[in-house]
């Protein structure tokens, strides 16, 4: 009874972008193993449908909706279709990672749509009625390209930087009225997202070596954090972007 008060999310409803792959997979089973109502978005029906049944098969509650998130438009028509919510976790990201002098508009554009505008606006349209009700848990995931560059962090780099900025300022607009808003900071993870460095076995042990743990990270890694700070424990815990990585930024 007393770690369900702490964590249990009985009763939520968490929004889930980038809910089909990846970390954002993770989270979402793990929201609804916690005992949330996840809506799952992402791009691909299949991916989501996939998603939404291992959740279901494992006992949880989950609905999937078909967003894209590459223009303002579809982040409103995410927030619309999604109704009230209590959790909301930007999972949702595109890594075009040129190298800065190939960088053109069109590739800045793409990523700040995704990473940094799709976020602002999530936010903007679910927060008021999460201050309403009095609780609500914003998280966002961030990247270690916001804090230090390497292999070509580009655009992407910049957008989580500005990501990380965006949520200790909606910490400090909505927290007296309950919701907060948190980032949590991968360490590397192969992911979808991450498959331009993931195939080069050279980079992936590197990487490796540099964590304090020994290895690279996992999806199921960020199971707990997510619930953790979705939680009524973490109501304390307001605009801090939270590493998990194996000890990757300390080494």
């Amino acid at each position: 009874m007393y770690l369900d008060q702490l964590f249990g999310l009985t009763g939520r409803t968490a929004l889930v972008t980038g809910g089909s792959s990846g970390i954002g997979r993770a989270i979402a089973t793990a929201l609804a193993g916690a005992g949330a109502r996840v809506i799952v978005a992402a791009r691909t029906e299949a991916a989501i449908a996939a998603t939404v049944a291992e959740i279901g098969s494992a006992g949880g509650d989950a609905v999937g909706v078909v967003a894209d998130l590459g223009s303002r438009a579809g982040a409103h028509a995410l927030a619309d279709a999604a109704g009230p919510v209590d959790i909301l976790v930007n999972s949702a990201g595109i890594n075009l990672r040129p190298p800065l002098a190939e960088l053109d508009e069109r590739s800045w554009d793409a990523t700040m749509a995704v990473n940094l505008d799709a976020p602002f606006i999530l936010g903007q349209q679910l927060a008021p009625g999460m201050a309403e009700r009095g609780y609500g848990r914003i998280i966002h995931i961030s990247s270690q390209q916001a804090h230090r560059p390497f292999a070509a962090s580009g655009a992407y780099g910049v957008s989580k930087a500005a990501l990380e900025a965006l949520a200790r300022s909606q910490a400090e607009a909505w927290s007296p009225r309950g919701v907060t808003a948190n980032v949590l900071i991968p360490g590397f993870v192969q992911t979808p997202l991450n498959a331009r460095l993931s195939g080069d076995p050279g980079t992936v042990a590197a990487l490796a070596a540099r964590t304090l743990i020994g290895r690279n990270g996992q999806a199921d890694d960020f199971a707990g954090a997510a619930v953790f700070l979705a939680g009524a424990g973490s109501a304390y815990v307001t605009g801090q972007s939270l590493a998990v990585d194996g000890g990757f930024s300390v080494h």
